[in-house]
């Protein structure tokens, strides 16, 4: 994918429309009474958030359809894998995060990451929102977006679903682990 233009090519839009098609129909329950013509006619128009979901289902996300804003007619897409997506794992939470490790540093950091995707980290009660469709990092953890205050004292939030409840747990910023990504979102 051309990172530099945040477009697909003709053949990357057809295919990711095609799986995303396939995804939808495979998964009603995630978004009873929408229509998959509205959606695909919404992603056509819209070249850059077409390109997102790209990097979305490039980096294991899965992503699909969770609902529809009827006020702003958007379509709200969520990473409905059912681990953390693998290409988007070993993360640290934000660049000053990254900047304050002086050895063994990850590639990345999940805010960075995202935004470079176009996308935003799930808050905790959109993570609390997808368990309702199904259970999401039974093996795995993902980074949520971190309330400032909790921020700016050092720490980072991240969530599992152990024992049939979601866990919401904290640590350091810095860290990073291979069985840690983060989920994320977007509206199209």
């Amino acid at each position: 994918m051309n990172t530099n233009k945040k477009e697909l090519s003709a053949k990357q839009r057809e295919e990711l429309l095609e799986a995303l098609r396939v995804r939808f129909e495979k998964n009603l329950n995630r978004h009873k009474g929408l229509e998959w013509a509205k959606v695909q006619a919404k992603l056509e128009a819209n070249a850059e958030k077409l390109w997102s979901l790209g990097e979305m289902e490039r980096t294991g996300g899965e992503p699909d359809v969770v609902g529809h804003d009827k006020k702003t007619d958007e379509y709200i897409f969520y990473d409905c894998s059912t681990e953390s997506p693998k290409g988007r794992r070993s993360l640290c939470y934000d660049r000053e995060a990254l900047e304050s490790r002086k050895e063994n540093k990850p590639e990345n950091n999940a805010i960075d990451m995202a935004a470079a995707m176009g996308i935003e980290l799930l808050t905790e009660e959109q993570y609390r929102e997808l368990h309702k469709l199904g259970s999401f990092d039974t093996k795995t953890s993902s980074w949520v977006k971190t309330p400032a205050e909790i921020r700016k004292l050092g720490g980072a939030l991240f969530v599992d679903f152990r024992y049939d409840n979601i866990f919401v747990y904290h640590n350091g910023a810095e860290s990073y682990y291979a069985a840690r990504g983060f989920r994320g979102w977007l509206r199209v």
